[in-house]
């Protein structure tokens, strides 16, 4: 194959729409975010994913399993979660049969403002999802992650 052949040329028209798609959907859930609640979509997602855990085995993350459902380094996370410890929206603990191990909950308070942001979230997600299905280079992705919710076991 070469440079410019159409197959890798396809590929990275497929790769260059995907991108701007992720792009456009998260700048536009940051503003709802941010504007409506002061949360980042980072900080919403960790928010989202810590207050899924539960009390059972295997109910607690470790920070890489956090970091790796959020898309972040250990590092980022970590730093995360202690900008939202500081602002009084998770606790951390450590694990009771492992003391090198250190876990997170959502406090009350982080619980009150996820639950807040949940539907700004969504309706952001919503919007993005319409004014890019209104590109036809976008059309077909949009479609897909539509598809994917369609046949999510949660409906």
């Amino acid at each position: 194959m070469t440079a410019t052949d159409p197959a890798l040329t396809a590929l990275a028209n497929g790769w260059g729409a995907l991108s701007l798609l992720h792009g456009r959907i998260e700048s536009h859930i940051e503003r709802a975010l941010q504007a409506a609640h002061d949360l980042s979509v980072r900080e919403y997602s960790l928010l989202d994913v810590l207050s899924r855990q539960h009390e059972g085995v295997g109910g607690h993350l470790q920070m890489k399993q956090v970091a790796d459902a959020v898309v972040l380094s250990q590092s980022a996370t970590t730093r995360l979660v202690t900008r939202l410890e500081d602002r009084g929206l998770l606790s951390r603990y450590l694990c009771p049969t492992d003391r090198r191990g250190i876990y997170t909950n959502v406090s009350e308070e982080g619980l009150r403002l996820l639950e807040a942001a949940r539907p700004t979230n969504d309706a952001a997600l919503r919007e993005a999802l319409d004014e890019a299905g209104r590109n036809p280079e976008l059309t077909s992705l949009v479609r897909a992650v539509e598809a994917l919710d369609a046949a999510s076991p949660a409906r």
